[in-house]
């Protein structure tokens, strides 16, 4: 019995094993079961997740990203359209030598003719208060009691003959209503071919400029950015007229852009009839903007683009339905000696990369190696390429039959082989010049640094802390050493950058880097030369000055000396001979003259004061010479030739050549 307990024990205790690993494994099969689902979940969402990426066009990029490109708020996108369509005006019409013509126009337009313009009808608020114009009651006793605490103190201060100030605008508590203009810019450049118009302005990151040549624009963004703001910001399309010379029609073109495919949508594009033989570009674009806050820098930019382009002739034109807010301003031409157009220039070895030096195998017609490093690239004569190709390529070699291994290794022997510099100093194998001027007092100029800054022609108005001009002129000149008061004088700064490749800091080419050691070199070298000029003439000035203040001093005491003389050379004369000491001829003829009256103090004072001026004049011209006419500008100049054969003298000078014909 016990032995059967003991079996059944055994036996049940058998079963509870063969149980338990029956669970067991079951739930490793139920494990095993979740984490195939797991596995395949997993991957189903990963596979959704990858059909999930999208790829994004540039439009749709610098759309989101606009800041990048100037386009931070209305007031500055409004700066920045201006900006851009004067930039590619003028690019234009020096590319055909062609002096150029430019006419802004900025319009304000209402909300209400904004809204008539696209067909939307106005209609009355049915509760004021969700709108940020909104004033309560108690704001607007609060602002009426304000406005006539302000004008009680102007009534005062007109009574005491004080200035008056105008009443200050009243400003909304929230965004307000939007703005909207139209700014239309037109110039009597080249022109666009007629079927290009479209692919020119409707696709971002599509141009004429990407040449390596010094240019105003070099991103392909310019007018295709006015349009995308356009687009988000009022959704109208761009208007572009335009006609190369000897065209007998114009091209009108009304366009908008896909952005997220990035291509043109055209509206409309046809020929008209072109009575006038004008050429040039017209384009006309709606946006959103604020004029009050940017107001200021537009004006500025006016300015000091005609400063920089002297040879050109700006219109500029503000129109509202305020009378008093309209604005014409003309900025006329002072020179019609233009620069001449800048030329394409081939690659310096040290500033090519990988992609580059691909990217020219690809497009080029010579040969062999040899032949592709004379002709691509500057600075590389025959002899330097053979000597540089060593023994791992040959003179021979076919270049479209390069290895990545070869290439990679003719990258590395342009990075570490020696090459003369091209025109101008380099900075990443760019040449670049640096003119700088420096001006010292002025009318309506502030005291202290006026620093104006220009790359590539441009002015440069924004994040002006940053630039490389702006620190060199406050860190890196030492003023005082010049004869200058960096606090008190009134100092103008003018530095303007030119290169194949300007370093902007972003696409809104807004300010360069302090962080290009070349560049801010240059810069201060440029800066210490127009110091040093200047001191020259400042020396001079005070020296003058000193002159003038002695010559004044001494005249100021002629009367009392020649006073004096007159009460001494009287009292010895009215001594009588016997008591006189004895004096030599000259000196007893003077006391006769004086006893006589024929010497007087008016004579005395007459004679001083041909002194004083012959010993100024004296000291004059001893600084003249000492300082020499090396520093003075020289002019040439040019007389007729005559005609048949005549002896004649030369007369030569370190300054000029006399030529005298008896």
């Amino acid at each position: 019995m016990d032995d059967d307990a003991g079996d059944g024990a055994a036996s049940g205790g058998t079963k509870r094993k063969v149980t338990a690993a029956s669970s067991s494994a079951a739930a490793k099969g139920k494990a095993a079961g979740k984490g195939k689902a797991a596995s395949k979940a997993s991957a189903l969402a990963t596979a959704k997740e990858s059909s999930l990426l999208k790829q994004k066009s540039p439009a749709e990029f610098f759309a989101e990203n606009k800041n990048i490109a100037g386009f931070d708020n209305p007031g500055k996108s409004l700066y920045t359209t201006m900006r851009e369509l004067v930039e590619n005006a003028l690019d234009s019409a020096e590319s055909i030598s062609e002096l150029p013509d430019i006419e802004i126009i900025i319009e304000e337009i209402t909300k209400s003719k904004f809204n008539t313009m696209i067909g939307l009808v106005d209609r009355q608020r049915i509760d004021e208060e969700l709108y940020d114009d909104f004033e309560s009651a108690k704001a607007r006793e609060k602002r009426l009691a304000k406005e006539a605490r302000f004008q009680e103190t102007q009534a005062k201060n007109a009574a005491l003959g004080k200035k008056v100030k105008e009443a200050p605008a009243a400003r909304g508590k929230g965004r307000g209503e939007a703005a909207f203009f139209r700014v239309t810019c037109k110039d009597n450049g080249r022109g666009m071919p007629h079927d290009d118009i479209p692919n020119m302005l409707g696709r971002v990151l599509s141009g004429t400029k990407y040449g390596l040549r010094q240019t105003r624009g070099k991103f392909g963004l310019g007018a295709k950015m006015a349009l995308i703001w356009s687009k988000m910001s009022t959704g109208l399309p761009i208007e572009i007229k335009s006609s190369m010379k000897g065209q007998n029609f114009i091209s009108f073109c009304r366009l908008d852009i896909d952005i997220h495919k990035n291509v043109p949508h055209v509206h409309l594009h046809e020929k008209r009839e072109n009575k006038d033989r004008w050429h040039g570009a017209e384009l006309q674009v709606i946006i959103e903007g604020n004029w009050t806050t940017h107001r200021s820098k537009i004006l500025h930019y006016m300015r000091q683009m005609a400063v920089i382009t002297p040879y050109a002739q700006f219109l500029f034109r503000f129109l509202s339905d305020s009378p008093d807010k309209n604005l014409t301003i003309q900025f006329a031409r002072r020179t019609d000696v233009m620069p001449p157009i800048p030329l394409q220039t081939k690659h310096h070895p040290s500033a090519v990369d990988l992609l580059l030096i691909k990217r020219l195998i690809s497009e080029t017609t010579k040969q062999n190696l040899l032949q592709f490093l004379q002709h691509e690239f500057v600075n590389i004569s025959k002899s330097h390429a053979e000597r540089e190709m060593g023994p791992d390529f040959s003179a021979k070699t076919t270049v479209k039959s390069l290895t990545s291994q070869q290439l990679v290794r003719i990258h590395q022997l342009f990075r570490q082989a020696k090459f003369d510099d091209p025109s101008g100093n380099v900075f990443e194998g760019h040449p670049f010049i640096v003119e700088a001027g420096i001006s010292i007092g002025g009318k309506d100029v502030k005291h202290g640094l006026n620093i104006f800054r220009y790359a590539n022609r441009i002015p440069l108005l924004f994040e002006q802390g940053a630039d490389v001009i702006t620190r060199t002129a406050l860190k890196r000149i030492n003023w005082s050493s010049y004869k200058i008061n960096q606090q008190q004088d009134k100092i103008g700064v003018f530095v303007s950058i030119v290169s194949t490749k300007i370093p902007f800091k972003g696409t809104g080419k807004e300010y360069i880097g302090d962080d290009i050691t070349e560049i801010a070199s240059a810069v201060q070298s440029a800066l210490k030369q127009c110091c040093l000029q200047l001191k020259s003439k400042i020396v001079k000035k005070l020296q003058a000055r000193e002159r003038q203040d002695r010559k004044r001093n001494l005249n100021r005491y002629i009367p009392d000396v020649a006073r004096a003389i007159m009460e001494t050379l009287g009292e010895i004369a009215d001594e009588s001979p016997p008591k006189r000491p004895r004096y030599d001829k000259e000196d007893e003829e003077l006391l006769e003259k004086v006893n006589s009256e024929e010497v007087t103090e008016m004579t005395f004072r007459d004679c001083l004061t041909q002194h004083v001026e012959q010993v100024d004049y004296e000291m004059a011209l001893e600084y003249a010479m000492q300082s020499g006419v090396s520093e003075e500008p020289r002019e040439a100049l040019y007389l007729n030739s005559l005609e048949g054969s005549y002896k004649f003298i030369d007369f030569q000078s370190p300054v000029f050549v006399f030529r005298f014909i008896p």
